[in-house]
């Protein structure tokens, strides 16, 4: 906090050059307006990093641009959850790119497929019944039914749907 302090005091100060060198250029000569430019340029920039207008614009854009990403990936026809790119990448073992996981990345594949009592080679028909299923007896207003079971049987069909 205290660096963002800083350059918000620093464009400050550009900013005062900025208005002493337009004040001067309407006062003696107008070539002094071309060097106060690179002063209100960096004052403007100075600014928007201090305030962290830059860093929310670049969050935006890149969650924009994942977003429009994952539209445009489409999903092969041959099976659950091979898209379009990754079958026609190759079937070469190790050709997709894995991800990091996250701390609230939920189950991995093979969890997600425990706890819904599921093989791993199960097809997307058998994915959906077998969670139709386990909701209907792990709901929270159903007779026996628990919320965290419940949430955990979610997490673990969101997983397999991606």
């Amino acid at each position: 906090m205290d660096r963002d302090r800083l350059v918000l005091g620093l464009a400050a100060v550009f900013a005062g050059l900025t208005v002493v060198l337009v004040v001067l250029a309407f006062v003696r000569q107008l070539f002094l307006l071309f060097i106060a430019l690179p002063f209100a340029a960096t004052t403007y920039l100075m600014w928007h990093h201090a305030t962290g207008r830059i860093e929310d614009r670049a969050r935006r854009e890149a969650r924009a641009s994942r977003t429009a990403a994952g539209r445009r990936e489409r999903r092969a026809p041959g099976g659950f959850g091979a898209t379009a790119r990754g079958a026609a990448s190759g079937a070469r073992a190790g050709s997709r790119r894995r991800e990091a996981p996250t701390a609230d990345a939920g189950p991995s594949r093979r969890e997600a497929y425990e706890t819904l009592g599921l093989d791993p080679g199960a097809s997307e028909d058998e994915v959906r019944r077998a969670y139709r299923a386990k909701v209907k007896e792990v709901h929270p207003d159903a007779e026996g039914g628990d919320e965290e079971t419940f949430k955990r049987v979610n997490r673990a069909y969101e997983r397999l749907r991606e």
